[in-house]
This record gives C-alpha cells, structure tokens and sequence, in this order.
C-alpha cells in the first residue's frame, strides 16, 4: 500500500483555479498577507452581494483559505463586516484630524471638503458604496456602520464645539452630508448627480458650518 505524501494531507486542498486553500492557521511570517487577502476578499464580497448575501464562507473561498482562519483573525460575519468598514473608512478617520485643524469658522468647508473628496475618488467611492447600501439594507450592518462612525469620527468633532449640544450639532452636520452622497452617488438624482463637486462645497459648506457652530 502506498504511503501518504505530504501534498495529500489536510492541508492543502484543490481549488477550480488550480491554486491550493490553505487551511488552519499560517505561519506568524504568513499573517500579515493572509489577514490583508482576507480584508480584501471581504471587501469584494461585501460590494458584489451586500451583506446579506455575503457569508463567511464565501469571503474564505474568494480568499484562497479556509473558513476557520477568517473566524480566526475576524470572529464572526459580523466582525469581518466591521473590520472591512474601518479600512474602507480609514481615508476619513485620517482625514478627521485635517477637519479639526484651522480655525472653528471654516470647519464646514474642511469637513465638507474631505466628505465630498472621498465619494469623488473612484478609489475609496466602491467600498463607500458597498458600505451605505449595506447599512440601509441591514440593521447588523448599520449598527456596525453608526457605531465606527460616532465613536471614531463624530465624537471627534463634537469634542472640538461648544457643549450642550455638540454631539447633536456634529450629527446634524454629518446627516446633512450622508443625504448628499445618497442622492449624488447612490441613487445618483440628477442634476445633483452631474453637479460639479466645487459648486456642491460652496452650497453645502455653510450649511454644515451652521450645524456645527451655530453661524
């Protein structure tokens, strides 16, 4: 009887592409790599199926690895979701700390600014994308999407105004953007839609400026 090689063990196993699906957990060296494909996978899966139709298996089988390496790295659907908004969202948490900077009197315009730039950029536009039509659709998904974006970015910023009323101010202000992304990107009415983003900036810029200081 002929013994069993290495390649024909559990670790390795046949993928349609030729490719091989590692399975349990990878060398420390591997982690990186591996976590990154998985983030990216997730992304893909999230855009093309939302989250609903998107499940962990499916994410392990785009990634080339096995399901109990994304519960490794991620935990649940869930956690993959969250973990794959705060990438997606990374360019605005960066970005918070430009907003915050400057005088009081022109935060509206960098905050619109930034907002506006993000959704005009093809780059980060498709996880933007993925990300809002997820939360409408999905109370899970617009839990994870409120909680990344009151706890890391509109906290922020409230912290930055005049109490009482800073947090409600902050939220109105972001509210006022999140309605024009909708319209512009997502449900793309028109003329809003083909509108120039500098002529959107200069008739929003005032109006968030208003939520956000009062004048």
């Amino acid at each position: 009887m002929t013994g069993v090689t290495a390649s024909d063990g559990p670790d390795a196993s046949a993928q349609p592409n030729g490719a091989s699906r590692r399975r349990g957990r990878p060398p420390r060296t591997e982690s990186a790599d591996t976590r990154d494909r998985i983030l990216t996978a997730a992304r893909e899966e999230f855009s093309e199926r939302g989250y609903e139709k998107t499940s962990v298996r499916g994410i392990a089988k785009a990634a080339g690895v096995d399901s109990a390496l994304v519960h490794h790295y991620f935990g649940t659907k869930e956690q993959v979701f969250e973990a794959a908004v705060e990438v997606a969202f990374a360019p605005a948490l960066q970005g918070r700390d430009t907003v915050l900077e400057g005088p009081l009197d022109e935060v509206g315009e960098r905050m619109t600014r930034m907002i506006i730039g993000l959704w005009e950029n093809p780059v980060t536009r498709t996880p933007l994308l993925a990300i809002v039509r997820s939360a409408v659709n999905n109370e899970t998904a617009a839990a994870v999407f409120r909680r990344l974006v009151v706890t890391q970015l509109l906290r922020r910023i409230a912290g930055q105004l005049d109490p009482p009323d800073a947090e409600l101010r902050a939220e109105l202000a972001a509210a006022q953007l999140v309605g024009i992304a909708m319209v512009r990107y997502v449900i793309r009415v028109e003329p809003l839609a083909s509108a120039d983003p500098e002529q959107i900036i200069r008739r929003v810029a005032p109006v968030v400026q208003g939520h956000l200081t009062g004048h």
